[in-house]
């Protein structure tokens, strides 16, 4: 049995709306993009801001809100590495804390012990889609008056203690790359409840110019001013296409989700030499995790060969993630060193990333719990 890591939930509708998109007029940001953003707005609660990637709206969202040369923004080091490269990509300096042992999400306890006088903002990142302690992080921004920019590539589902992704950040960032809980191949958003902000991130994504090309051609032309230095970061509307009729069904994704992640709970829970990632639901009932990637943790002298034996039973797996400050350009530029975040190193030389997706049969996830227990049982 062959079990791939991902299999995306595109279906025929959203295909066909795809086809149909591609026979009219409009390809660029135009009507389905519009509609996409209103229904993401709608679901999470904000004005949502179409964009080409989790990387760009995380970057718009730091020039919007004015991060740049000076600045030091703190975030986690248990990420993918767009999370820092955007704050380098602002010339600002990222500044990392370790994170949680039960959650890998970002320790908040540690956040103000790394505040300094050029501090000003905080990126969280909602690891796996569970989200980070945003109550507690939003007293310490307020305190130190800084802002808050969620990297919620993971966590478009997410809830805690009620709150939403972006509703205690001034904004939240999210991905639709190709293995993403719902998919256009690339693409990202931006959902924030600052409407300036939200129409000042729209000229941003398109080198900053006042019209776009929906507005310059239909109906009567007009023509356009740059108005400051913008980004071509605009999604089109063939990538909207295809996550319009995904976004409708998100609530029935996320079931199917859950049930495989329940199952590999009960299956994993007293396996010797596997630990789990602590959802907080178990702590608080009315939490909602959004289920993106389910992750065991082994040891980490085993985990390679524990990846490579999986590989061998033709299983899809892949690790999330090896941790920032211990990639080469990181260690070469700030001079980072292992032992400087113990819990993210421990966390990210032990775990694998199992297959989850709707697609995923009962039979496929019962052949991988099993071919996991043999392999660990072996090791």
């Amino acid at each position: 049995m062959r079990v791939e890591f991902f299999r995306h939930s595109i279906d025929e509708e959203d295909i066909a709306r795809l086809a149909e998109t591609a026979r009219s007029v409009f390809l660029t940001t135009g009507p389905q993009v519009e509609k996409f953003e209103n229904a993401l707005g709608e679901y999470l609660g904000g004005h949502a801001v179409a964009v080409t990637s989790c990387t760009a709206a995380m970057h718009l969202c730091l020039l919007a809100w004015e991060i740049g040369p000076d600045c030091e923004v703190i975030t986690t080091p248990l990420s993918f590495c767009a999370t820092a490269n955007v704050i380098l990509h602002t010339w600002a300096t990222p500044v990392f804390v370790d994170v949680e042992e039960e959650t890998g999400n970002i320790d908040a306890d540690l956040i103000e012990g790394k505040i300094t006088g050029r501090t000003r903002a905080i990126m969280p990142v909602h690891l796996y889609g569970q989200m980070c302690d945003m109550r507690r992080i939003r007293q310490i921004a307020k305190k130190h008056k800084l802002i808050i920019i969620e990297d919620a590539a993971h966590c478009v589902e997410g809830v805690r203690e009620g709150i939403l992704p972006g509703q205690f950040g001034n904004a939240a960032c999210f991905s639709f790359y190709a293995t993403k809980n719902i998919t256009s191949g690339e693409g990202g958003a931006i959902v924030t409840d600052n409407r300036m902000k939200a129409d000042l991130l729209k000229q941003l994504r398109l080198h900053g110019i006042d019209e776009s090309a929906a507005d310059r051609y239909t109906g009567e032309y007009r023509h356009y001013d740059m108005g400051m230095l913008g980004w071509k970061y605009n999604m089109d509307d063939l990538q909207a296409s295809l996550l319009i009729g995904q976004l409708e069904r998100i609530d029935e994704l996320w079931n199917r989700r859950e049930i495989i992640c329940r199952d590999y709970e009960m299956a994993f829970a007293k396996v010797e030499g596997i630990r789990l990632i602590k959802p907080t639901h178990d702590i608080y009932p009315s939490n909602h995790h959004a289920r993106h990637l389910f992750t065991i943790q082994v040891a980490p002298e085993h985990r390679d060969a524990i990846l490579h034996e999986l590989q061998k039973k033709d299983i899809g797996v892949a690790v999330h993630f090896r941790p920032i400050h211990l990639m080469s350009y990181y260690r070469e530029r700030f001079g980072y060193k292992e032992g400087d975040f113990p819990v993210a190193e421990r966390i990210g030389a032990s775990t694998i990333s199992l297959p989850l997706y709707p697609r995923l049969t009962d039979e496929e996830v019962e052949y991988v719990i099993k071919a996991v227990k043999e392999v660990l049982a072996s090791a």
